[in-house]
């Protein structure tokens, strides 16, 4: 079975710094279209981040030069550098794996950016 594994939220400060990790297992990741989701109380789940296979990258407008996504096919794993962080970026973040089967879902982390 296909495992999506989100890790590296916390708190922060406005102004600072985190960087997601999201590792999946049970697929050839390679393959996978690889995004970056995150949803506040409240709101409906929004994309913040995508990453193809051969490495193309889109962001929402509210992140756009402050969020980066990286995939290292060798590790099985995408990143989400998070700068300059808001406290409305504040939200679970969710990872989400895309191939030509399924959609798989990570579990989600928290991040919180508060003073």
């Amino acid at each position: 079975q296909v495992q999506v594994v989100e890790s590296g939220g916390g708190l922060v400060q406005p102004g600072g710094s985190l960087r997601l990790s999201c590792v999946v297992s049970g697929s050839i990741f390679s393959s996978n279209l690889m995004r970056w989701y995150r949803q506040s109380p409240g709101k409906q789940r929004e994309l913040v981040a995508t990453i193809t296979t051969i490495g193309t990258r889109d962001y929402d407008y509210s992140v756009k030069g402050r969020f980066t996504i990286s995939r290292d096919n060798a590790k099985n794993t995408v990143y989400l550098q998070m700068n300059s962080l808001k406290p409305e970026d504040t939200a679970v973040y969710y990872c989400n794996a895309h191939n030509y089967l399924s959609d798989y879902w990570g579990q989600g982390t928290q991040v919180t950016v508060s003073s």
